[in-house]
């Protein structure tokens, strides 16, 4: 069936105008940004088919290739979605930058989608100011946090470039599992002890999982 051949009160544009976008389910959403369906197939069915098989946060980032392969999903709609997330992103990027620290929460919520590739682990630093809010973050490490591999310097060089007044550590863990290992509670030990030469302060080190976190402050393995 035609979008056109619908009730007014079931086409997304209609409804989008009459009652806005919360009204509006995430099949119809990715409707109105992608237009047009194909000529067997309208264009709420093929978004259906699209959250359907990848989810909304696959779908975030699903290749152009496998986005494709979805009937009436050619180059150009594969593209609009991936630019559709990429923007969404970006505002999610804007907004926490310069982000005060309250809580590993939000140290959580600074992270999310920030991690390259989290199929590796990945230990990140972020620098901030007197009033804990970030100045920049960077990645030292890739790869399973080793007391051995992980030096001082590499970690508060930039942090004694950029005078912050503290950092926090951040690592993911691809496996889902956020507890500490023996190497993770070693690493943050070590380098607890080189902020106190630098004076600047270890405030925490956060392990983060897909939905979840652990931090080594709220567990009072930072006193």
């Amino acid at each position: 069936m035609r979008i056109h051949d619908l009730d007014p009160e079931s086409r997304p544009r209609e409804r989008f105008l009459r009652y806005g976008a919360s009204s509006l389910n995430p099949s119809e959403l990715l409707a109105i940004v992608l237009r047009s369906g194909s000529k067997n197939l309208n264009i709420v069915d093929t978004c259906n088919e699209l959250i359907a098989v990848y989810g909304l946060e696959q779908l975030a980032d699903a290749p152009l290739s496998d986005l494709q392969k979805i009937r009436g999903i050619g180059q150009a709609k594969a593209m609009q979605i991936a630019a559709v997330f990429e923007l969404n992103k970006r505002v999610h990027f804007r907004k926490n930058s310069n982000r005060k620290i309250q809580s590993a929460k939000d140290v959580f919520e600074y992270m999310t989608g920030r991690i390259p590739d989290e199929t590796k682990e990945h230990l990140f630093v972020l620098h901030l100011n007197t009033k804990n809010r970030i100045i920049r973050h960077e990645i030292v490490s890739v790869g399973t946090l080793n007391a051995s591999l992980i030096h001082p310097r590499e970690v508060f060089k930039s942090a004694i470039r950029e005078s912050a007044h503290a950092i926090i550590l951040v690592h993911n863990h691809p496996s889902g599992d956020i507890e500490p290992s023996s190497a993770d509670r070693q690493v943050t030990g070590i380098l607890k002890q080189a902020g106190a030469i630098l004076q600047i302060e270890l405030l925490d080190h956060v392990i983060v999982g897909k939905e979840n976190w652990f931090s080594f402050r709220e567990h009072g393995m930072l006193n």
